[in-house]
């Protein structure tokens, strides 16, 4: 599933390209009621964990994205494209006020016109979002002071805190060397502060860069003489999907477990059950 600085950059990419321009809309495969956008202008787009709005001029309502596992979102320079695969919705903008421009969105979880109370109910459900500007982290730390699951499973709750996924919950955790299992109601208040602004800079680099790297100049393939990692999720990292490979910083082999049902990766040394770094 897509993390978070990917539904940034797509919220920011459909800004750039739509926002201000009218579009044709439709929906290929007739699953969405699209020609309630045809012929309006785009607004602005948002980002809000892994759900991204859409927002269309002169209306109250947006329309309501969510990727979940499988579902992609494509922007194609150009207006005519054919039809590829099972398309929910198709955006197209003409050359008449800009160049053109081609969105496809293909098997999402979610894609629905929400009105602004449903947008709220939406958000309702969700904790703060580290790459948004009015976020409050206290809010996620109160959550996980309460609960005495473990921190790496409350990381991926996006109840307690929205779109953070595998990979950043998995580096974020050896980055500061906490133990994964550590109950949340363990976790200090000056961990979590650091734990917090380590994503806002990593998820904004995620953002600008289009992948996830999280490890620091001296572990970067150049600085150790080792072969760039080779990845589908590209970018370099301490641990995720690096099981039973030596750990950059101590060479241990990484561990791997099963967590409510999702990967878990970290090292037994550098984050074990009595070492927090901060």
């Amino acid at each position: 599933m897509p993390e978070g600085h990917t539904l940034h950059r797509l919220a920011a990419d459909l800004t750039e390209a739509f926002a201000g321009r009218r579009v044709r809309s439709s929906s290929p495969q007739g699953r969405f009621a699209a020609g309630r956008i045809d012929g309006r202008r785009l607004d602005v787009s948002e980002a809000w964990g892994k759900h991204l709005f859409v927002g269309v001029e002169d209306v109250p309502w947006k329309v309501h994205v969510h990727l979940g596992l499988y579902g992609s979102l494509r922007l194609m320079p150009g207006g005519r494209h054919d039809v590829v695969g099972q398309v929910r919705w198709r955006l197209t903008a003409s050359a008449r006020s800009g160049p053109p421009v081609t969105a496809d969105l293909r098997g999402p979880t979610v894609c629905e016109i929400v009105t602004p109370p449903g947008m709220d109910a939406v958000l309702d459900r969700l904790g703060p979002d580290p790459l948004r500007a009015d976020a409050d982290p206290e809010r996620a730390f109160a959550r996980m002071r309460r609960s005495r699951r473990p921190v790496a499973a409350l990381l991926l709750d996006q109840s307690v805190l929205a779109g953070v996924g595998n990979v950043y919950r998995a580096e974020v955790l050896f980055r500061h060397g906490v133990d994964p299992l550590l109950p949340g109601n363990g976790l200090d208040h000056a961990t979590w502060q650091a734990i917090w602004d380590d994503l806002v800079a990593l998820m904004r680099v995620g953002v600008e860069r289009n992948r996830i790297d999280t490890v620091r100049p001296e572990h970067e393939p150049e600085a150790m003489g080792r072969p760039p990692r080779v990845d589908d999720h590209g970018g370099e990292v301490y641990v995720y999907r690096r099981d039973g490979q030596p750990c950059w910083v101590c060479g241990t082999p990484v561990s791997t477990s099963d967590l409510d049902g999702r990967r878990l990766f970290w090292c037994r040394v550098c984050q074990r059950p009595d070492r927090v770094a901060v």
